[in-house]
C-alpha cells in the first residue's frame, strides 16, 4: 500500500476543491438565465423549485458519506469484492429512495407550498419546474453514491470530470432550451434533468469495474451482517446531519428577530462559511478515504498518519481563508450587497468570519477522519452534546450581546464539536488495531 504523503493528500483533495467551485456558478447560471425572461416570477419558481429538490434530496446526503467510509475499509482490507457490493447496495438505496420521492410528489410539494406559501403565478410555475425535475431524483441520489464510491478508492479527478460534465451540459442547454427555444422554467428543469440522467451514465462508465467479472457477487449484496452496518452508519450520519442543520436554522431564525438589517447581514456572512466549506471539503474527503483504508489495512499508524497530514493541509487552509477574509471581506461584501445599511452592519461582524474557519477547521477534519474510521455512532453522540450546548450558549449569549451573542454561539457551536470529537480520536486508532467489523 503507498505511503500517505502529501502530495497523495493533495491529489485527492485538490479535484474536489475545483469540483466544488463549479456548484455556485450553475446556479448563477440559472438565476441569469431566467433573469433574462424580464419578469419577477420565473426567477423567484426556479428559486423556490431548486430549494424545495435541494431538502428532499439532502435528506439522503449520507450515501455519499457511508459509502466513502465503508468502500474504503473494504479497499483497506484488499476485499474487492466487497468494494464493488458496497457500491451496488448503495445504489439500491438510491433508487428505491429515487422512486420513492416521485409518487410522492404531490404531498411533498403541497406541504411545500404550505410552509412556504408563493404568490399563485410562482407557485404554478414552481409546479412546472418541480413535476420535470423530480424525475431525475433516483439520478441525483445515485450521483450521491457514485461520488462516494470513488472519493474512497482516492478517484477524485473522477468527481471533478463527472460535475464538469454535467454542469457544463446543464449551462449549454439552460443556454439553448430558454434562451433559443424559449422554453422558460420548464427549460431550466429539463436542461437540469437531461444533465443529471447524463451523469448517472458517465458514473456507470467511471466505476465500470465494479460491474466487471461479477466481483460485487463475492461480496453479497445482501449480506445481513453488511446491510445491518450500512443501516446503523448512515442512520447515525444522518441524524448528525439533521442536527448540523437544524443548528444552523436555528441561527437563521433567531437572526430574523435581530432586524431586517441584520438577517441580511448574517445571510450575507453566511455565504464566507459557506466558501469555507467548498474550500475545505477536499481535505476532509482525503481524510475520509485514506483513514478508511487505515482502518481496513488494521494499521493505527497509518491512520495516525492520514489523520495528521490532512489535517495540516485543513489548518494551512482555513489560516489562508481567515486572512482573505480578514483582509478582502469588506471587498466581498459589496460583490454580495448594494445596500448601504447591509454593507455597514455585515463590516461590523465580519471579524467572526476571519477566525471562523480556524475554529471549525477541527471539526469538520474530525467529521472526515471519524467517517472513514465510521466512527459514527461517535460523531452523532459528539453533535447531541454540542448542539446542547450551543443552545445553552444562545440562551445566555443572544439577550446579552445580541448578534455578537448569536455568531459568539455558532462558534462555541463548533468549538464544542471539535473538543468532542478530538476526546473521542483514540478510538479511531483503536479500531483500526481490531480486526475487521
Amino acid at each position: 500500500m503507498a505511503d500517505i504523503t502529501h502530495r497523495r493528500v493533495l491529489n485527492i483533495a485538490a479535484p474536489i476543491v475545483l469540483s466544488n467551485a463549479t456548484v455556485p456558478i450553475l446556479g448563477a447560471v440559472d438565476t441569469g438565465v431566467v433573469g433574462q425572461l424580464g419578469q419577477a416570477a420565473p426567477i423567484g419558481a426556479v428559486g423556490i423549485g431548486a430549494v424545495i429538490l435541494a431538502s428532499l434530496y439532502w435528506i439522503f446526503g449520507f450515501l455519499r458519506m457511508g459509502t466513502t467510509g465503508l468502500v474504503a475499509q473494504s479497499a483497506g482490507e484488499g476485499d474487492r469484492g466487497e468494494v464493488s457490493a458496497g457500491l451496488m447496495r448503495a445504489l439500491i438505496i438510491a433508487v428505491l429512495a429515487g422512486l420513492g420521492l416521485i409518487v410522492l410528489q404531490y404531498p411533498l410539494f403541497s406541504l411545500a407550498f404550505q410552509i412556504a406559501p408563493a404568490s399563485p403565478e410562482v407557485e404554478q410555475l414552481s409546479r412546472d419546474y418541480l413535476g420535470l425535475r423530480i424525475w431525475g431524483a433516483p439520478a441525483t441520489i445515485s450521483l450521491y453514491a457514485f461520488t462516494g464510491w470513488l472519493i474512497a478508492l482516492e478517484r477524485t479527478r473522477a468527481v471533478l470530470v463527472l460535475q464538469l460534465w454535467m454542469n457544463g451540459l446543464n449551462v449549454a442547454l439552460d443556454l439553448w432550451f430558454v434562451l433559443g427555444l424559449g422554453l422558460g422554467v420548464k427549460g431550466v428543469a429539463a436542461a437540469t434533468l437531461i444533465a443529471e440522467w447524463s451523469g448517472v451514465v458517465l458514473a456507470l462508465w467511471l466505476a465500470r469495474e465494479a460491474f466487471a467479472g461479477g466481483l460485487w457477487r463475492a461480496g453479497k449484496i445482501f449480506d445481513r451482517t453488511r446491510l445491518t452496518q450500512m443501516a446503523r452508519v448512515n442512520t447515525d450520519i444522518m441524524i448528525r446531519s439533521v442536527l448540523l442543520q437544524g443548528s444552523f436554522t436555528a441561527f437563521l431564525f433567531l437572526g430574523a428577530g435581530q432586524g431586517d438589517v441584520k438577517l441580511a447581514a448574517n445571510q450575507v456572512l453566511l455565504q464566507f462559511l459557506e466558501i469555507t466549506a467548498y474550500a475545505l471539503d477536499g481535505f476532509a474527503f482525503a481524510a475520509e478515504s485514506l483513514v478508511g483504508q487505515a482502518v481496513g489495512a488494521r494499521s493505527p499508524t497509518r491512520l495516525r498518519r492520514a489523520a495528521v497530514v490532512s489535517s495540516q493541509w485543513g489548518v494551512g487552509g482555513a489560516a489562508l481563508l481567515g486572512l482573505v477574509f480578514l483582509l478582502a471581506g469588506p471587498a466581498i461584501i459589496d460583490t454580495m450587497t448594494t445596500a448601504p445599511e447591509v454593507r455597514e452592519t455585515a463590516r461590523h461582524y465580519l471579524p467572526w468570519l476571519a477566525f471562523a474557519p480556524l475554529i471549525g477547521i477541527a471539526s469538520w477534519m474530525f467529521d472526515g477522519i471519524f467517517i472513514g474510521a465510521t466512527l459514527t455512532r461517535e460523531m452523532r453522540n459528539a453533535m447531541l452534546a454540542s448542539v446542547a450546548v450551543y443552545v445553552a450558549a444562545l440562551a445566555i449569549l443572544l439577550p446579552a450581546f445580541g448578534n455578537h451573542g448569536l455568531w459568539a454561539a455558532l462558534m462555541v457551536l463548533n468549538t464544542t464539536r471539535g473538543l468532542t470529537m478530538a476526546r473521542l480520536y483514540p478510538r479511531a486508532e483503536a479500531k483500526a488495531a481490531l480486526s475487521s467489523w
